[in-house]
């Protein structure tokens, strides 16, 4: 009878948590966030308490895991919306090499050491930094690296406007101010505040305004 327990136990939090995780919409363990990665590690120990004590009420583990899952799909969505939540939640992308030099301030900051930023371009077929234009430190752990072959400046997307904010940085990356883009928002008739994110790309500047993505 234990057995039987223990098993239905076990094939009922495999399809519950398979649900719950379609339901907030992960797919790999490479895109999860650092509060994906907690979010997971406590619906894996809610089940398995469940399963080691299973003469326990199941309802003990279900809502807590219900509650859980409900917390996440809100937060994503605030996340979404709001720049200064989504700062304190997942942080920023760092760039770790900038137009083939490294940022060692950066790299100090975030504790990533010229062996991990090594190891890193092996996996990706790079066998020296000085191949390397770009190499970007993401949210999730994951180092983004655009090469100096083929590539020129301005060949991927660069954030000018991130919810209504313009980000001067990359405006004096690309050897443009304040006033360049306001002109440009001016001719599309349109406010910073109803920009909800505007890259630079191949010397254009794409913007994706917020009534787009409700």
């Amino acid at each position: 009878m234990e057995y039987i327990s223990v098993l239905s136990r076990v094939i009922f939090y495999y399809i519950l948590i398979s649900f719950v995780y379609r339901l907030m919409g992960k797919r790999e363990i490479g895109e999860l966030s650092i509060m994906d990665l907690i979010v997971s590690f406590l619906l894996s120990e809610l089940a398995a308490m469940s399963i080691d004590n299973y003469d326990s009420n199941i309802l003990i583990s279900v809502i807590p895991i219900i509650v859980i899952a409900l917390i996440e799909i809100i937060s994503s969505r605030l996340i979404l919306r709001n720049t200064k939540i989504r700062d304190i939640f997942e942080g920023n992308p760092s760039v770790i090499i900038n137009r083939g030099k490294i940022n060692f301030k950066e790299m100090i900051k975030q504790r990533y050491n010229i062996g991990d930023l090594l190891t890193e371009l092996r996996s990706k077929g790079i066998k020296s930094i000085e191949e390397v234009s770009y190499a970007v430190l993401e949210t999730n752990g994951n180092l983004s690296v655009f090469t100096k072959k083929g590539t020129n400046f301005g060949s991927f997307p660069l954030p000018i406007i991130l919810d209504g904010k313009i980000q001067k940085e990359t405006l004096q990356e690309i050897d443009k101010n304040t006033c360049w883009i306001e002109e440009f928002l001016k001719k599309e008739k349109l406010t910073k505040e109803e920009v909800f994110y505007a890259f630079y790309h191949d010397e254009k500047l794409f913007i994706i305004k917020n009534n787009d993505i409700k």
